[in-house]
């Protein structure tokens, strides 16, 4: 897919919406509630980090230009310590790293090299303070957590399997006289945490300030619209059902300061049940059971509405 015009600008601000949905799987497990699905509990709409949205784009960009040397991606899901990738920084460049009270100007250069190499620190910022000392970046790409339009239910569900895990339980039960009572295990019990359907929306934003800083490229920007698109036919997983981008909504500003503000512009972009679903009484179960709104009426003078998709 070729993504070009304004929207692949890093000189200029862009604001955006994604949304995307889920059905029958756990879009971002909660390791304190015992991997559910995220929720507000006030509201119980879904909820899906921020964290979780980058991570899926890193995986995009380093499975499809992960060799390249611009292109390698700093947090990394593979056990690779970050200290070894800061290493790297002061190998490449000649320096010598003595800890976290490194000279301010090494830092900089260092700092400079992992920008130029690592394609997540350029786009999302790092903070690399740690052992070996490489400054921190404020990335120009900053998300918000994605929630979802209306409430969900997570279900904890229960699964069985018939595979045991300890030989010892599977072995036939004996009694003291020898005669057999009863055999072992056959099947073991599971969890399975899903929200049976939601659609989330969440809120992105570049700045063309941290992006000039970090060294971003129009062909960053490119890839990063395009991981957004494509990110989530790589992330198919059981446990995450069947998640799909439902739409990418990018408002382009004339200029790096912008001109209107970041709200405004997202209430133009309403999704809303269908009156079908609505007069039935019934909850959504799919995409089709919302309706998209886009109001491109009197956009602010020196805004520019893409749709990527929807």
């Amino acid at each position: 897919m070729k993504i070009d015009g304004k929207i692949t600008d890093p000189n200029l601000r862009h604001d955006f919406l994604l949304f995307f949905d889920v059905q029958d799987g756990n879009p971002n497990g909660d390791p304190d509630a015992g991997n559910l699905p995220r929720v507000d509990p006030e509201t119980m709409q879904g909820l899906v980090t921020d964290v979780c949205i980058k991570r899926k784009v890193r995986d995009y960009v380093d499975l499809r230009s992960g060799t390249e040397e611009r292109f390698q991606i700093y947090i990394q899901n593979k056990g690779i310590a970050l200290n070894d990738m800061n290493q790297r920084a002061y190998d490449n460049t000649g320096l010598a790293a003595t800890g976290t009270k490194q000279k301010r100007e090494d830092v900089n250069v260092v700092r400079k090299w992992m920008c130029d190499n690592f394609y997540d620190i350029r786009l999302f910022g790092a903070v690399m303070t740690m052992g070996v000392n490489c400054g921190q970046v404020r990335g120009p790409v900053q998300l918000t957590f994605a929630r979802s339009i209306d409430q969900v239910v997570p279900m904890d569900i229960s699964i069985t399997r018939v595979a045991i895990t300890r030989p010892e339980d599977a072995a036939v039960v004996v009694g003291e006289s020898g005669d057999e009572k009863g055999k072992g295990k056959t099947t073991e019990m599971g969890r399975k945490a899903v929200v049976p359907y939601g659609l989330y929306m969440g809120r992105g934003f570049f700045s063309p300030a941290f992006a000039k800083d970090t060294g971003v490229t129009q062909e960053d920007l490119e890839l990063f619209w395009e991981s957004l698109i494509n990110m989530w036919d790589m992330d198919h997983s059981a446990a995450r059902g069947f998640m799909s981008i439902r739409g990418l909504y990018v408002f382009t500003h004339d200029n790096h300061l912008g001109n209107a503000p970041a709200h405004q512009l997202f209430d133009r972009v309403k999704a809303s049940l269908t009156d079908d679903v609505k007069t039935a009484g019934r909850v959504a179960r799919a995409f089709e059971d919302y309706d998209m709104n886009v109001n491109e009426q009197d956009m602010p003078d020196g805004v520019t509405l893409t749709r990527l998709v929807g």
